[in-house]
């Protein structure tokens, strides 16, 4: 290693860009050092091997050129950096805490460690995340409500396991998903089977599969069913937002809808309070049902009829699904069960 020690020094190193991406090669030329010395020092093994110097001479020249190291060419399933990004939509509720709780239990038990990232406009386009991680990946776990947040990672060839996403266009290596199917089955077939006909689905306003999934075998579910409808009033993921668009929908129908089906628990908070404002009373008047099982479904009065879904499951499925891709083997198939909690707020029409 004395060659290495003796590599050729500059005061500064020469920052030569072009339009592909830096190699380790392009570093070496610009510190003016061997590729060996550029991996020592990159790799953190440099002391006692080349001079402080020339380290730092290294990594500026690694800064400069904005060099990150081939993480497929690497060997990622060797698992060496031991790193894990979560990419989920902003944090506007407990369940994404939920999902991280299980992914990172499961990721401790491996040795592994979870880098939480949160899309900064929750749904939408964000900023690199290698950059603000500033750590190599083994692999990623993504929401799909996140999707487009993963723009820049797609690039990089990590191995991607998909939440909530269709699995017949899916990004990932692996999808795991909750049954939301079901639990919609479930909430329908309970207020069928109450005696309602006349339905307002209050429909989150996002683009995603797991929100047309829901639409989707809403109304399959009607479908079978003589003399049901439905209409749908489309809200944003916020109770004021939620609260208008249930507000104006129940004020324009002639015969309005005796049971609003949410598409979540904020959309069904936000429909207690458009009910209240319409002298409406849940259920004597109007029965909810929402989709998640939040804390804020026994805090609100009544008591929220929903499904609950296992966010820690989830995440741990996640987890463990990108484990049986980094070591080749095939994760577990199957969605995950969920499960309807009747509570107050669902009762027979008047």
């Amino acid at each position: 290693m004395a060659a290495v020690r003796g590599s050729r020094r500059r005061s500064r190193p020469t920052v030569v860009r072009g339009s592909t991406r830096p190699t380790s090669r392009d570093v070496a030329q610009a510190a003016g050092v061997s590729q060996a010395a550029v991996s020592l020092v990159l790799g953190d093994k440099w002391r006692g091997r080349v001079s402080e110097a020339t380290a730092e001479r290294v990594r500026e020249a690694a800064r400069d050129l904005g060099y990150r190291p081939n993480l497929a060419a690497r060997n990622l399933r060797l698992g060496r950096t031991r790193t894990v990004l979560l990419v989920v939509p902003a944090l506007t509720t407990e369940f994404f805490a939920g999902v991280y709780t299980g992914a990172a239990r499961v990721a401790a038990e491996h040795g592994f460690g979870v880098v939480l990232y949160p899309s900064p406009e929750g749904i939408g386009p964000a900023r690199d995340p290698f950059a603000s991680a500033q750590a190599a990946l083994d692999g990623v776990i993504a929401s799909s409500m996140a999707a487009d947040a993963l723009t820049a990672i797609r690039g990089e060839a990590l191995p991607l396991v998909m939440l909530d996403s269709d699995p017949d266009g899916s990004l990932g290596a692996a999808t795991v998903n909750l049954d939301i199917a079901d639990g919609v089955r479930q909430a329908t077939a309970h207020l069928l089977a109450l005696g309602h006909r006349r339905f307002l689905h209050l429909a989150a306003d996002v683009p995603s599969w797991t929100f047309e999934i829901r639409a989707r075998e809403l109304a399959a579910t009607l479908s079978q069913v003589p003399g049901t409808s439905v209409r749908t009033a489309r809200a944003p993921i916020s109770i004021e937002g939620a609260q208008a668009a249930t507000q104006t929908a129940l004020s324009e129908s002639a015969a309005r809808p005796t049971a609003v089906i949410c598409d979540d628990d904020k959309l069904a908070a936000g429909a207690y309070k458009a009910a209240r404002r319409l002298g409406l009373r849940i259920p004597d008047d109007l029965s909810v049902t929402g989709l998640d099982d939040l804390a804020l479904a026994t805090a609100i009065d009544p008591e929220l009829t929903t499904v609950r879904l296992d966010a820690e499951l989830f995440g741990e499925r996640g987890m463990e699904a990108l484990l049986a891709v980094l070591e080749g083997r095939e994760p577990e198939s199957g969605n995950i069960p969920v499960q309807l909690v009747v509570r107050s707020s669902t009762a027979p029409p008047r």
